[in-house]
């Protein structure tokens, strides 16, 4: 069980990593590690409503989840700046 944690928050740190690379993001490592988590989930979502991803439950670092998640954390790093952008 831990390993998993700390796979998923290793997974998460890089998939936020590539989206704030991506994104021109300044975060701090902690938020690109919580970006990214939240990030593969919505990615998942997302791809799986549209018809290619899977909802099951089982996970693997291949590279179409990789591009999913990556995507995903984009499209959060994006609204969260649409949320919280300087008045």
């Amino acid at each position: 069980m831990l390993i998993t944690i700390l796979l998923w928050a290793l997974f998460g740190a890089i998939v936020g990593w590539v989206a704030g690379l991506i994104m021109g993001s300044k975060n701090t490592l902690l938020v690109n590690i919580i970006l990214g988590i939240v990030g593969s989930f919505v990615g998942g979502f997302v791809a799986s409503f549209l018809g290619f991803g899977d909802l099951s439950g089982g996970f693997s670092f291949d590279l179409v989840n990789i591009l999913i998640s990556i995507a995903g954390a984009c499209l959060v790093i994006f609204i969260a700046r649409l949320l919280f952008k300087k008045r």
